[in-house]
C-alpha cells in the first residue's frame, strides 16, 4: 500500500519541519524527504511525504493540492514508483574507422 506523496512547487525556504507540520493536520507523518541540490546543497523545491495510512494520504492530497502555502500553490499527488531505467548506455555500436599506419 503506497502512502507516499510527491509535493511540488515548495517555497525554497520550506524546511522539513515546516512540511511535517503542514501534513500532520491530516494524520501521522511517517517520513519527509526534502531533496537538495548536489552542488549547492539548496532545496530543490519539492519533497516526498509519507503518511501512516492511505486515508490520511488521500485527505492530505484533497486538502493541500493547489493550496497557496508560503507564497506558492502546492502540487500534491500520490508518488509513483521510480521508473526502471535500462542498464545500457544507449547509442549505436559504431564503427571506429581508424586509418592504418603505413610504414
Amino acid at each position: 500500500m503506497n502512502t507516499k506523496m510527491y509535493v511540488g512547487n515548495l517555497a525554497w525556504s520550506a524546511t522539513e519541519q515546516d512540511v511535517r507540520e503542514l501534513f500532520s493536520q491530516y494524520g501521522a507523518v511517517t517520513e519527509v524527504s526534502l531533496p537538495t541540490d548536489r552542488d549547492t546543497g539548496r532545496p530543490r523545491g519539492f519533497a516526498f511525504v509519507a503518511m501512516d495510512t492511505k486515508e490520511a494520504m488521500d485527505a492530505a492530497i484533497k486538502g493541500l493540492n493547489g493550496l497557496e502555502w508560503m507564497g506558492r500553490a502546492l502540487t500534491v499527488n500520490e508518488a509513483r514508483p521510480r521508473e526502471e531505467r535500462p542498464s545500457y548506455s544507449g547509442g549505436g555500436g559504431g564503427y571506429s574507422g581508424g586509418g592504418g599506419g603505413g610504414g
